[in-house]
């Protein structure tokens, strides 16, 4: 079993520290924002869709009153 000789100094104990917090910090703003497109993307689909229904529905009110008149 590997066994370390000497004592790891605090400086380079703090920089593998601080490079390992960095990498995770890095990885959940990624995540973060990846949920967030994700989310905007899923609510503009939504609202196009919708948007598209109502004008669905308004041509076909428009095309029922002209066959009345």
């Amino acid at each position: 079993m590997a066994v370390p000789k000497k004592r790891t100094s605090k400086a380079k104990r703090n920089v593998r520290k601080t490079k390992w917090k960095e990498k995770a910090l890095r990885s959940s703003r990624k995540a973060l924002s990846t949920a967030l497109s994700l989310l905007k993307r899923r609510y503009l689909s939504e609202k196009s869709s919708s948007a598209l229904a109502k004008e669905e529905e308004d041509v076909k009110t428009d095309i029922v009153e002209d066959s009345f008149q």
